[in-house]
């Protein structure tokens, strides 16, 4: 019994129990604040909630002020006392305790900054209470749970913890929309090519997009076949090779070109992908490199490209099967930790949503489209999905590609900043030779040699700029995507 009475003393000094974070002081200041003058409520109304109060009371006090405020009455000692009711804390009446916060009320202007206190403090006690449900999940989890699931739960939770936490938002002034405006066509101007978004290495395509624009959702749309992932791939490593960052005075640290690129692949492995791009920089077709058909200055060429990938900020995710909460908190996670310009998916319709299997699939991809355009609001990074057509498009004489021809296209098209199509009549028109020697061959290859090399690029759609076609060269060997080598793009002559 001495010992269970001297553990219990040791237990009280060395392991106190500690109480969540709060501040009583704030919340009265405040609350009295507000019921001298209601004007105090508008100063922190934006991110304050009755939730965030530590005391009950408190909390009933200020729900009751909100809704009087917000109903267009005044909220005073006086006109609470009918709606709080008769209790007794302490000593005192609940009348009595709202005179007294009224008579010790400091200023408005500190309103704010209050506010602020008991908003921080109701996100740490947020915080301690995610900690231990971590904890106790972690002590009780069934034999079937993975703990992958619960890390990412953990970060979902943590992450919407975040979001909900933020100060900013609200409406801003024009001036200050105007400021940014102006501060970015300034940046625009003093780059070489000129363009206020990310260039994506090809120019003429820049040209009439401006670069990869922030909080963008950009879609690129083909039949299979056609180089959706190739000119995804060409783009992402133009990116992520250009990128060049400096350390600004806070120690924060600015994207001055190019970026940081994450790749979501839910088709290809990352070593498929990574063969890939290989390929498109070495110029070594990739299927000569899974067979091993190299000879040593391909060897070289294969060894130059991979010690110039090694460097770059290209960051690939090969989960198949993923849903879209999956890829946004995994998005969060790489921002946070190694940084993020662009986010690549390929594709769109490989993603899941919330949704059980079975349901209604254009919810599903409604879903998926809005999350997408969503994160790349959140994050401010410009996001391209990858998306498949429809066999309509094999139906018709002109198998260029147009909007209706989304799969799914309702929200595709609804959610999406840019939509372009890749096009290659060669594809085609591969397929249609007649027979050798007949004057149909003839005409046939005359119109093949015309086209030989040749991508359309197809603007479907720009929010911030025209539409129209973009004529790129691709090399089907090597799935490589480039500028048209012609006036503008040739060098001068002398």
């Amino acid at each position: 019994m001495a010992a269970s009475s001297a553990l219990a003393k040791i237990n009280e000094t060395e392991m106190p129990f500690r109480v969540a974070p709060h501040n009583v002081e704030a919340e009265q200041a405040l609350l009295g604040a507000i019921l001298v003058n209601n004007d105090a409520y508008y100063r922190v109304s934006d991110f304050l909630e009755p939730s965030h109060f530590h005391e009950e009371t408190h909390r009933r006090i200020y729900d009751i002020c909100q809704s009087l405020i917000r109903a267009g009455k005044l909220a005073t000692p006086i006109t609470l006392k009918t709606f709080v009711g008769d209790q007794d804390l302490g000593g005192i009446t609940i009348s009595q305790y709202l005179g007294r916060l009224a008579a010790e009320a400091t200023t408005i202007i500190n309103a704010e900054a209050y506010g602020r206190t008991i908003y921080e403090l109701a996100m740490r006690r947020q915080l301690v209470l995610i900690g231990e449900e971590i904890v106790n999940t972690a002590y009780d989890a069934a034999a079937d749970d993975h703990p992958k699931q619960q890390i990412e739960a953990a970060e979902k939770r943590l992450y919407e913890l975040a979001e909900n936490g933020r100060f900013d938002g609200g409406f801003v002034s024009f001036s200050s929309a105007l400021r940014i405006a102006v501060d970015l066509a300034a940046e625009a101007f003093k780059r070489d090519r000129k363009l206020s978004g990310i260039a994506t290495g090809m120019s003429d395509l820049d040209r009439i997009m401006g670069g990869l624009q922030s909080s963008d959702l950009v879609i690129i749309a083909g039949r299979p076949g056609m180089g959706k992932t190739a000119l995804a791939t060409n783009m992402a490593f133009n990116i992520a090779r250009a990128y060049r960052s400096e350390k600004l005075p806070d120690g924060t640290t600015k994207r001055m070109d190019g970026g940081v690129v994450g790749f979501f692949s839910l088709e290809m492995s990352s070593e498929q992908l990574a063969t890939r791009i290989i390929a498109e920089q070495s110029g070594v077709p990739s299927y000569k490199i899974r067979r091993g058909e190299i000879q040593d200055n391909d060897f070289d060429r294969i060894v130059d490209a991979a010690r110039e990938m090694e460097r770059i900020p290209f960051y690939i995710d090969q989960t198949g099967g993923i849903s879209i909460a999956q890829l946004a908190t995994r998005a969060r996670r790489l921002k946070r930790q190694k940084g993020l310009d662009i986010l690549v998916v390929d594709y769109l319709q490989l993603l899941s949503g919330s949704s059980k299997k079975g349901e209604n699939r254009v919810q599903e991809l409604t879903e998926i489209t809005t999350g997408l355009k969503a994160l790349a609001k959140e994050l401010a990074v410009p996001v391209i999905a990858l998306s498949q057509l429809s066999r309509q498009v094999e139906q018709r004489d002109d198998k260029r590609p147009q909007l209706s021809d989304l799969r799914e296209s309702g929200s595709i098209e609804q959610d999406a900043d840019v939509v372009m199509f890749v096009f290659r009549e060669e594809y085609y028109l591969k397929n249609k030779e007649p027979r050798a020697g007949t004057e149909e061959h003839l005409n046939w290859q005359t119109e093949m040699d015309q086209i030989h090399g040749r991508a359309e690029i197809i603007i479907g759609k720009q929010r911030h700029g025209p539409t129209g076609t973009v004529t790129l060269q691709f090399d089907a060997e090597v799935t490589r995507f480039s500028n048209l080598a012609n006036g503008d793009n040739l060098p001068d002559q002398f």
